[in-house]
């Protein structure tokens, strides 16, 4: 069996149906949220949603005790899918069938030859979910046309603090030396200023 991460572009908000749609499939999943709290009408409206809906069918939400949080994607229609090649072939007749207004549903991102699907190594996205679970502030995103022009500096690993462990590229920023962590061809996310001491080199 080969699994292997690929990562989706979903059209038309529609990012937390197609989430759903491929668990039940049985598919792991990716997709890149933050986590925030409801109050007042809308804590109460959240609530009268995921009393009408089986928990396991509301993605938006997640209740946690007498809070109720809701998810918000931190990249707009990117998600991420672990599969098989089959699998990802059927995910790709998925998206192109067309809706009511004759538009496609999305596409998977290809390799850098544009002959095949580009394929996600378990390392790059262990990394990349650990900067975006890591609570720390100030990330930003960029998609790939965007992160070409400020690659390369040196590759680091992070010793200390909540990015310990995360490996990526220093990189000049809007005046900063800031550590950015690629998905090639995808994605990238930089950090805030990490002081040198808590870095090392990476030997390439």
């Amino acid at each position: 069996m080969m699994l292997h991460w690929y990562a989706l572009k979903i059209f038309f908000n529609k990012v937390f149906a197609w989430e759903a749609l491929l668990e039940d499939k049985g598919l792991e999943t990716y997709l890149a949220v933050e986590k925030v709290p409801l109050k007042g009408p809308a804590h109460f409206a959240a609530r009268r949603k995921l009393a009408e809906t089986p928990a396991q069918k509301e993605y938006r939400f997640i209740e946690e005790g007498p809070v109720i949080y809701q998810r918000k994607p931190m990249v707009s229609s990117l998600l991420f899918v672990k599969a098989e090649p089959e699998n990802i072939l059927e995910i790709q007749e998925l998206l192109k069938e067309k809706d009511v207004f004759d538009r496609v549903k999305g596409f998977i991102y290809r390799n850098a030859e544009k002959d095949g699907f580009a394929t996600i190594s378990g390392k790059e996205m262990e990394i990349f979910k650990l900067v975006v679970e890591s609570g720390v502030r100030g990330l930003e995103f960029y998609a790939d046309d965007d992160f070409i022009r400020f690659k390369k500096g040196s590759r680091v690993r992070v010793k200390e603090g909540p990015l310990k462990g995360t490996e990526g590229y220093i990189k000049r920023i809007r005046k900063d030396r800031r550590l950015l962590v690629c998905i090639e061809g995808v994605i990238a996310v930089a950090t805030s200023y990490i002081p040198p001491e808590n870095l090392e080199i990476v030997e390439q």
